[in-house]
């Protein structure tokens, strides 16, 4: 059996101003196991992270072999209103891990 995913973390601001690009930072820890370099090594990746704003998305990543472990993302977005953000990793055997974040526009 395979470990649960680790803690996800997100670094996003709290407030921003109508109109303004916001910086998302995003880590999981997660070994990437592609199972090629060790004899018997199971496979254990992750195949996407999903962000969604508002229920709508604004970034889907799918995750692919050349992926390292603990993957980090740094991504922008434009905010006009106060806004939930959902993030969701999934791997391969189905299992994810999700957090939420709000920004105050103000």
């Amino acid at each position: 059996m395979t470990a649960p995913l680790g803690p996800p973390r997100i670094r996003i601001p709290r407030s921003a101003r109508a109109g303004e690009v916001i910086e998302i930072r995003t880590l999981i820890e997660h070994p990437m196991e592609t199972g090629l370099h060790q004899a018997g090594a199971r496979r254990d990746m992750l195949t996407r992270l999903l962000v969604r704003m508002n229920g709508e998305t604004v970034l889907a990543a799918d995750v692919r072999n050349g992926t390292a472990a603990n993957p980090y993302h740094v991504f922008f977005v434009r905010i006009e209103r106060t806004s939930s953000f959902d993030f969701t990793w999934t791997d391969e055997g189905g299992r994810s891990a999700r957090t939420e974040a709000r920004v105050t526009v103000g």
